[in-house]
């Protein structure tokens, strides 16, 4: 009788040990499950191997956003009118025969050029493609050349202030605001010295 509650007893122990290993095993599983840090979001418009993105989404992310017409148009005027100030300005620097007027000109090169820098770099982003860069435009005297950048600069300011205000890309909008502080600053000079000139 006693060797009997002694088997039992052993073979109790044994189930429940195994059924403890079991349970143990479980947790230790369910807590390295739980220890795995989850994937973090790739905001670099790639796919991560780790997110399991669906190729509609990846494509979606690289094209960038959709465009308005407008702000297709907007970008490739301001493309148009920047390589042209630019253009302009490095004949009026070189050719001009007043010296505020060579200066606007060498002004007119270095603030464009910047400008245009970063749209030509918005353009990639959102796969805009932009006009080719066209000969200046001739002028027959300083007075001439000022008197066409007071008429530009007025036309520029006017659009960078409606596509600031009404565009539908925050990035476009973005470059329309900022780079029309500087039409804004361009024309007041431009006015300045178109008025002593005769």
């Amino acid at each position: 009788m006693k060797r009997k509650f002694s088997i039992s007893s052993f073979v109790g122990v044994s189930i429940v040990a195994v059924a403890f290993v079991g349970l143990s095993g479980t947790a230790f599983a369910q807590s390295q499950y739980n220890a795995r840090p989850y994937p973090t979001p790739d905001y670099s418009g790639k796919s991560s191997p780790t997110q399991g993105t669906s190729k509609s989404q990846a494509t979606t992310t690289t094209t960038g956003h959709n465009l308005s017409a407008a702000d297709k148009a907007f970008m490739k005027d301001a493309a148009k009118g920047g390589m042209m100030e630019v253009a302009m300005g490095r004949v009026a620097e070189q050719n001009a025969t007043d010296s505020e007027v060579k200066n606007f000109g060498a002004r007119m090169v270095k603030d464009h050029s910047k400008a245009n820098d970063e749209l030509k770099a918005l353009a990639r982003e959102q796969n805009v493609q932009l006009p080719a860069e066209k000969e200046p435009g001739k002028w027959k005297s300083d007075k001439d050349y000022m008197g066409q950048m007071v008429k530009d600069h007025e036309q520029d300011l006017a659009a960078f202030e409606k596509e600031a205000k009404d565009g539908s890309d925050p990035n476009v909008k973005s470059f329309a605001s900022k780079t029309s502080d500087v039409v804004r600053k361009h024309l007041e000079m431009a006015k300045k010295v178109d008025s002593k000139l005769k």
